[in-house]
């Protein structure tokens, strides 16, 4: 099962309220299916502990973005938590090989037993598209964690790198579960 937020208007609670400062037209998408043509599709589930505490620790980390910095990013937020319209830069990489990622949170859920966001790319970032992070407690009490993305280049060398970046997208992707699952063990 793909677990998903249960769809809203666009003026609901929960959406950003600004789509003009996003660098792709599908806001919110990853909450529908399919996703949209003319990009990557990514799809990563994997199961990350048991419990409601393993729960909480999960998706408190997902969406206070310390699970993106457990796995190497340096991440500039606006809030402390994701909210919709939180204007965010990760960065990877040092010196001029930095790499800034500007994005924009553009959904959350905060659910008892579904926590998470997703945040698109805003004019700057070297990708266009959209990336969800999600925590779910199933009735069996098993914690998963499952991203969901869509993306195609924007930058000349995101273009030149061809397949390698949804390549290095599922790494990361993978990394953040691992990561995750050792936050959610405590």
């Amino acid at each position: 099962m793909n677990p998903q937020p249960r769809p809203a208007t666009d003026t609901a609670p929960g959406f950003s309220p600004d789509p003009d400062s996003l660098s792709y037209p599908e806001r919110a998408a990853t909450l529908h299916r399919p996703l949209p043509a003319g990009y990557n599709h990514l799809h990563h589930r994997t199961r990350i502990g048991t419990g409601r505490a393993a729960f909480e620790r999960a998706g408190t980390a997902v969406t206070t973005f310390a699970m993106h910095r457990a796995a190497g990013l340096r991440v500039r937020a606006a809030g402390p938590r994701a909210e919709p319209g939180i204007r965010l830069g990760n960065a990877l990489g040092v010196g001029r090989f930095e790499i800034s990622v500007p994005c924009e949170v553009v959904w959350t859920a905060y659910e008892s037993d579904l926590t998470g966001f997703a945040y698109g790319t805003r004019p700057g970032h070297p990708e266009q598209g959209e990336e969800s992070f999600l925590v779910e407690l199933d009735a069996q009490g098993a914690v998963w964690f499952t991203v969901t993305a869509f993306s195609r280049p924007a930058t000349w060398y995101t273009r030149l790198a061809g397949p390698l970046v949804p390549f290095l997208q599922m790494r990361f992707a993978r990394l953040c579960g691992r990561r995750l699952r050792r936050i959610a063990a405590g």
